[in-house]
């Protein structure tokens, strides 16, 4: 009886343990359905809510063609710079051209530029959230395209017609944003900000889940377009002409910038000029020989739209000539007569700074790593598949030109399978390409090798998960500036003395 009574302490207290572990998932229960009353009961606007996005829209103009990105980025800002991603983009056609062109090639036909937009701006309507029409800038980025046009009188009627655009929307719902006072210099900062936010050099987000600094070196971006080529990077040299520098607040961060724009020296219109010099070095003649384009290769050119009807061309223009008139033009693939004449096109002399790149411009030193596009990039893959050497110095990149100016077109076609269109200014372009960044830019063996050719560019060359592949139109979202895009002004005198005459 007395072991009986002496166990019966034990057994009450291991019933009370058991009861009161019973009670916690209980207590879990009220606290978890507490909680859950609250946040049913609370007002909406005391709970924090995610950010909503705002929309941008870019026509970004170049000279060959029109592309329309949409943007969009948290209300609240970095920092005061916005978050920038791509939300959707369109290819604008060229139905209306007999040549695929830009909405400036749209200067001569009446309500070209609208109907040629019209597609795209209907879908940016689509979408872009209806509640958010009326604060959606819409911008114009006319670029060197824009400025070719030869009165500010056809360009404004380029860019009313395209204010104009859309039958189904015969009044954008958007906010049209108009420049009034351009800066040239930009159009090179607006592809170095693109590029370098990208790769994630001025904001990165972190694991925290807040956009972080990650303390990286920018790099220079190079711009080779169809109208002009542009150079930007970060300097901390004395720029000695002050139209050349420009400050930028990113992020948090201060980024001092060395900036050019060339007009006149994009691909299409360095092939222009190109013909002009040939044409009239030789003069006005049935037949005329082109050392750039490859053995075997003939085509015939009107005096007028193919060569002289460019502001560009203009001091090669003959005296007396029919626009009408075709001419045969015929290869001769000939690589060190093709590089002189490139030559031509460049002055370097007549520096009244310390230094110039060409044509009397200032430019300091390039440092650091950069990244070149646009037909940087083509120009530097057709070099690589048509020779399969590997550009790493000067003399890397003059030994496959050399290569390639003394094919002929039968063996240039059969190699990269590509149409003779597009083969027969491999060889002038390179040269070029060659000049600019050598002679120009003044790369040399230490600083050539820095310089990465990239078609599409992110913050991983795996996944490109933020991947970009329009170099101005993003830098015009990201660009911290309170201005829009440059618009009609003509072409300024500065800009046409410094070529070559």
């Amino acid at each position: 009886m007395s072991l009986l009574l002496s166990k019966c302490p034990c057994a009450f207290t291991h019933r009370m343990a058991l009861r009161d572990y019973s009670i916690i998932p209980a207590l879990v229960l009220l606290v978890l359905g507490i909680v859950g009353i609250l946040l049913l009961v609370l007002p909406a606007n005391e709970m924090e809510k995610p950010p909503e996005n705002m929309f941008g829209i870019v026509l970004d103009a170049g000279s060959s063609h029109t592309s329309m990105y949409i943007y969009k980025w948290p209300a609240d800002k970095q920092n005061d710079t916005g978050i920038v991603t791509q939300h959707s983009e369109c290819q604008v056609k060229g139905e209306l051209l007999p040549v695929g062109g830009g909405i400036s090639s749209y200067a001569g036909i009446r309500g070209g530029a609208a109907e040629s937009l019209e597609d795209c701006l209907n879908q940016a309507v689509k979408d872009v959230p209806k509640p958010r029409h009326h604060q959606t800038p819409l911008y114009l980025g006319a670029t060197a395209g824009m400025r070719l046009l030869k009165s500010r009188s056809e360009c404004h009627r380029v860019q009313t017609g395209t204010e104009g655009s859309g039958k189904e929307n015969a009044v954008l719902p958007f906010q049209i944003q108009r420049g009034s006072h351009p800066e040239w210099t930009e159009e090179g900062a607006y592809g170095w900000v693109t590029v370098n936010y990208l790769l994630e050099n001025f904001a990165k987000y972190g694991f925290v889940g807040r956009w972080l600094n990650p303390g990286r070196q920018t790099i220079g971006a190079l711009d080779l377009g169809g109208a002009s080529t542009q150079i930007a990077f970060e300097t901390s040299e004395e720029v000695e002409d002050k139209d050349n520098v420009m400050e930028l607040k990113l992020y948090g961060q201060t980024y001092r910038l060395y900036t050019q724009s060339f007009l006149c020296y994009g691909q299409d219109q360095f092939l222009r000029k190109l013909l002009a010099l040939l044409i009239k070095t030789e003069g006005v003649k049935p037949q005329v020989s082109h050392p750039c384009y490859p053995q075997q290769f003939t085509t015939s050119v009107k005096l007028g739209p193919d060569v002289f009807d460019s502001p560009c061309t203009q001091s090669y223009k003959p005296a007396n000539f029919d626009p009408q008139r075709s001419v045969r033009v015929v290869g001769t693939g000939d690589y060190r007569s093709c590089l002189d004449n490139v030559q031509k096109l460049f002055s370097f002399e007549n520096c009244s700074y310390s230094k110039c790149s060409f044509n009397g411009v200032f430019q300091p030193n390039v440092r650091g790593s950069f990244m070149a596009f646009s037909a940087f990039f083509f120009t530097h893959s057709y070099i690589n598949s048509l020779s399969n050497i590997s550009i790493t110095s000067p003399s890397r990149l003059k030994e496959p030109i050399q290569l390639i100016c003394n094919m002929t077109i039968s063996e240039m076609t059969a190699k990269f399978k590509q149409k003779e269109k597009y083969m027969k200014n491999v060889c002038a372009v390179s040269n070029f390409v060659q000049v600019l960044l050598l002679q120009g830019y003044g790369f040399d063996n230490h600083s050539l090798p820095s310089i990465s050719f990239e078609k599409k560019y992110g913050p991983s060359r795996e996944t490109r998960a933020n991947e970009g592949s329009a170099p101005r139109a993003l830098g015009w979202h990201s660009f911290p500036l309170h201005h829009p895009p440059p618009h009609c002004t003509g072409i300024p005198s500065d800009d046409l003395q410094k070529q070559k005459d």
